[in-house]
This record gives structure tokens, C-alpha cells and sequence, in this order.
């Protein structure tokens, strides 16, 4: 990812680490001249995402630190793979440890989740996308590492596109006046989707033109005959109760996409120990 984008969330995680008073407990503890060989090492398999900020956050504690990554994002990595090695003041690289794993580990985590998930559904034409259900301020990175574990994005923010839910449904007064609504007000290039828990409304949907439907919580033959009823006029999206023992039977129903919230606000982490050689 570029650095443009990262350095920001990187500083503001080192800032919010160090504190007022930087690391005291190396301050009382190591020389300020002593120097560390370190390495960045996998301690569970998975998919390896975040390396980008891990090291971003080790050159902006000590520019000096000499900082070689082996290892790329996006990479399967098995349990005692070395990622990167860390050489130089100890200071720095102690300062930058926490919140460079933090990253390292959160972003693989989700990365190794998706693969999952994308595995589950090998051989359909079904993608598995992403949320708005991500950490506040680490956004770009948790959908950074969904594609990294063969994800796709959906939306980034409310500005990229109209994804007219139910709850804009009630206030609109229905379906219909709904994406009316949205049709005068939205741009030539921008995308309307509307999320649709039952066959009439998809069929009152369908009647009006829309770009996409959400197929929200239904059953395998529900989605199936929405799928049908829709005869590729709209994109198809499934949601609600994605896991990867019920994504291949949502993906043989035809939709084209996969919405998953739980792999990036719920996927467990990926253990990875920044090890100093004594």
C-alpha cells in the first residue's frame, strides 16, 4: 500500500503507544548505544498481511534500524517462517514492537480469514467481499487485507455508492419511492444497490431498475429462486450468516458476491513474535 496512505495511521498508532514520556521501562533497562538483531517470526500458519506497516512503524521510531523484509503480503506462510529481520538500536526496535505486530498480526488474521472463506467457494464464479464493519481509523488496511487473501471490496464509504438498506426503506415509505429517490439524485457513475429480505420486494425492485440487490439473510432456496428472478439484470449479493461451512452452499445458488462482516471485525488474529537474538 503506499506509504501516502499508511505513514499517517502508523504514526498516530506509535504516538498513542509512546505515550508522553516514550518507552520508560527501556529507558531504565537497556544502553542507549546498545544495538539488537531481531527477526519477525510466524508462529501459527496463514496468509501474511500488514508487513507494510510493521516495517513502517520500526523506520519511523529509529530511521536508522536496518529493516529486511523476506517475506511478501499475501504470501502463505507456515508456523516458523521468518518474515522480516530488524537490525540496529535497541531502543527503536523495542519502541516499534507492539504496534508493529498489532498491524502484523491483525491484518494477517483477517487476510487468513478470508482465504478461508474464498477456498470454501473455489470453483464458483461467487466472490467473497468485504464490509464497512471495520476498525475505526483502519480501514484502508483491513480491506487491503481482504483482497491480499483473495477478497474483493465493496464500498468504502458512504460517498462511493447508494446501498439503500431497510431502514432507509421505512423512512422512504417504500421500496419504490425509495429508489426513485435515489435514481434523480445520484450521478451517471454512481452505483445503486438495494438491500431486499423477501421475493416481493425484490420483484417491486426489479420492476423500478436497480444496479444491484442484497439478498439479505435468506434461505439457500430462497436466494436460489432471487437469483432466478433476477436472470442477471442486477448484481446479486448474498449476506447474513456467512461462515465457511455454509459459503459453499450460498455460493451454488448463482449470486455473484458474497458480503462478509465478520472477516474484518471478528476474524481472530494471526500470532507472529518479534524474537531478539541473545
Amino acid at each position: 500500500m503506499l506509504r501516502l496512505l499508511i505513514e499517517p495511521i502508523v504514526r498516530t498508532a506509535l504516538i498513542e503507544d509512546l505515550g508522553r514520556a516514550g518507552d520508560i521501562t527501556s529507558e531504565a533497562i537497556v544502553p542507549r548505544d546498545a544495538v539488537a538483531e531481531a527477526e519477525i517470526v510466524a508462529r501459527q500458519p496463514g496468509v501474511l498481511a500488514g508487513l507494510d506497516a510493521a516495517l513502517l512503524a520500526f523506520e519511523l521510531a529509529d530511521p536508522g534500524l536496518r529493516i529486511e523484509p523476506l517475506r511478501a503480503d499475501g504470501a502463505g506462510i507456515s508456523r516458523g517462517d521468518i518474515v522480516a529481520r530488524i537490525g540496529g538500536g535497541a531502543w527503536g526496535a523495542l519502541a516499534a514492537e507492539r504496534t508493529a505486530l498489532n498491524f502484523l498480526c491483525r491484518m494477517s488474521g483477517i487476510a487468513t480469514a478470508t482465504r478461508k472463506l474464498a477456498d470454501a467457494i473455489a470453483g464458483s464464479k461467487a466472490k467473497i467481499i468485504c464490509t464497512r464493519k471495520t476498525t475505526p481509523g483502519l480501514r484502508a488496511l483491513e480491506k487491503e487485507a481482504v483482497r491480499l487473501g483473495g477478497g474483493a471490496n465493496h464500498r468504502f464509504g458512504l460517498d462511493d455508492a447508494m446501498l439503500i438498506k431497510d431502514n432507509h426503506i421505512a423512512i422512504a415509505g417504500g421500496v419504490r419511492p425509495a429508489l426513485e429517490r435515489a435514481r434523480q439524485h445520484a450521478g451517471h457513475l454512481v452505483k445503486i444497490e438495494l438491500e431486499v429480505d423477501t421475493l416481493d420486494q425484490l420483484a417491486e425492485a426489479l420492476a423500478v431498475g436497480v444496479d444491484a440487490v442484497l439478498l439479505d439473510n435468506m434461505t439457500p432456496q430462497t436466494m436460489r429462486r432471487a437469483v432466478e428472478m433476477v436472470d442477471g439484470r442486477a448484481v446479486t449479493e448474498a449476506s447474513g450468516r456467512i461462515t465457511v461451512e455454509t459459503a459453499a452452499e450460498i455460493a451454488a445458488t448463482g449470486v455473484d458476491l458474497i458480503s462478509s462482516g465478520w472477516i474484518t471485525h471478528s476474524a481472530p488474529i494471526l500470532d507472529l513474535g518479534l524474537d531478539i537474538a541473545t
